[in-house]
């Protein structure tokens, strides 16, 4: 591929990707993504034939992003509540630089279930319960954080980040009305919902 195919191919597929996270698999057209890159219809074939492709790339980049994101979850120098606050602190401003894809991201889970699974079989979860159990084996005992309870930790967490976000509408629509600053709101949930889950695992030892 030459220096130029590269950066045609990049151009295509930033530009796929603000599309499709604007309207979503089904309301993007190949030709808007075409648009949008500032080539012709042809040409963006000849690079991604079908929309489907193109979508599964973007896709699993985006999530591969959001993954990558957090590898400093597994370092083990870090306390469980480090590793909290970091999720919050980081998990909050990713989001914050991209308020759109939790939206996006759950309406295709829902309308493709089988693409989630897919790249979920690429993330051995077994093997990140073992990392995490021998890195704090004494921490889960005092917590009373067990292997069966870790989907409802895990989820609580996230639900918490992402909720904020998926329902932004109504929320600063709220906020608004009384005059609370939904962006400050934010900055100021980093540290409130590490608290917050800290504290239930403490109340739970």
């Amino acid at each position: 591929m030459t220096e130029k195919d590269r950066m045609t191919e990049e151009r295509i597929f930033d530009a796929a990707t603000e599309v499709f996270v604007d309207k979503g698999m089904d309301g993007a057209r190949m030709q808007d993504i075409a648009d949008h890159a500032g080539i012709n219809k042809a040409l963006l074939h000849y690079y991604y034939r079908t929309k489907d492709r193109l979508f599964n790339a973007v896709f699993e980049n985006i999530a591969g992003k959001i993954f990558s994101k957090f590898a400093p979850v597994l370092d083990e120098n870090l306390t469980i509540e480090e590793k909290i606050r970091f999720f919050f602190n980081e998990h909050i401003s990713f989001l914050q630089r991209n308020p759109r894809l939790p939206l996006f991201i759950l309406n295709e889970i829902n309308r493709n279930p089988s693409r989630i699974r897919k790249l979920i079989r690429n993330i051995d979860v077994g093997k990140l319960w073992m990392t995490l159990a021998e890195q704090h084996r004494e921490e889960l005992k005092r917590y009373n954080i067990t292997e069966e309870s870790i989907p409802q930790l895990m989820t609580t967490i996230a639900s918490i980040s992402v909720f904020p976000f998926a329902a932004r509408g109504i929320i600063q629509g709220i906020f608004d009305r009384m005059g609370i600053s939904f962006d400050k709101y934010l900055e100021e949930r980093k540290e409130y919902a590490a608290e917050f889950v800290i504290k239930a695992l403490k109340k739970s030892a």
